[in-house]
């Protein structure tokens, strides 16, 4: 009963470790992007332990700078709200996603396994050809959770250093990020070079067509969102992922 305790643990150490190691790189990639949000809110009015906590208690990228913006803006909690949820939204399919390939565990251990998933932690545990255990999870969380989080601190007191002529320069990382993001994707993929020019074209006319124009960030992002995700999916229906 002992051994077969022992070897539990050791597997279980095995997994954490796996995870951990391929979590590295993800957290490598996340302290410039935290940095950067970390900057902008801080620069935006944002209290610095604020932007810290923001990122302590979210891990969703897209969806913490479409927040932090919207807060700037002065938007309303309802459009911050529905925003954040529609950004936010693909981490729910991925977590059903890729509940097929986990372990059998308690209902608490699915809880803190959802609030890591990410695009790129999401990736790396499905791409994988064996089953996702709670103890590979968290070391796949773990580094890219703690490298966004030191990437905000970073970002968030370097501002106080910074003149403010530098702070606005920086902020051109946001939008390089994005277009790292989607250039590669729309070369690759017919859908998401169709998905890419519709969501800016909606979003240009949002911004300067007359009477359209009046209508706030908050709810223009909703609408670009929505729209350009539905002709997407209309146009370029996904097929059925395999696991196996």
């Amino acid at each position: 009963m002992k051994q077969q305790s022992m070897k539990k643990t050791q597997l279980n150490w095995s997994d954490f470790n796996r995870g951990i190691k391929q979590g590295i790189p993800i957290a490598l990639g996340y302290i410039p992007v935290s940095f950067t949000f970390g900057l902008k809110a801080v620069n935006g009015g944002i209290p610095v332990w604020i932007a810290i906590l923001i990122s302590l208690t979210n891990l969703t990228s897209a969806g913490q700078f479409a927040g932090a913006g919207l807060i700037i803006a002065g938007a309303s909690l309802f459009e911050i709200t529905l925003t954040t949820f529609v950004i936010n939204i693909r981490y729910m399919l991925m977590s059903l996603s890729l509940s097929q390939k986990i372990t059998r565990m308690p209902l608490y251990k699915k809880c803190v396994m959802a609030f890591g998933i990410t695009d790129e932690t999401f990736a790396v545990a499905s791409l994988g050809k064996t089953e996702v255990s709670f103890a590979y999870m968290m070391g796949l969380i773990t580094c890219p959770y703690w490298g966004w989080a030191l990437g905000t601190v970073l970002g968030a007191v370097t501002t106080s250093l910074l003149s403010e002529k530098l702070q606005s320069s920086m902020g051109i990382a946001l939008y390089a990020m994005f277009i790292a993001l989607f250039v590669p994707a729309s070369k690759k993929s017919k859908a998401a070079l169709v998905v890419v020019i519709v969501a800016v074209s909606l979003s240009s006319v949002l911004k300067w067509a007359p009477y359209l124009n009046k209508i706030s960030s908050g709810w223009s992002i909703i609408i670009a969102t929505i729209i350009a995700s539905t002709i997407g999916a209309v146009l370029f229906p996904r097929k059925e992922d395999n696991f196996d």
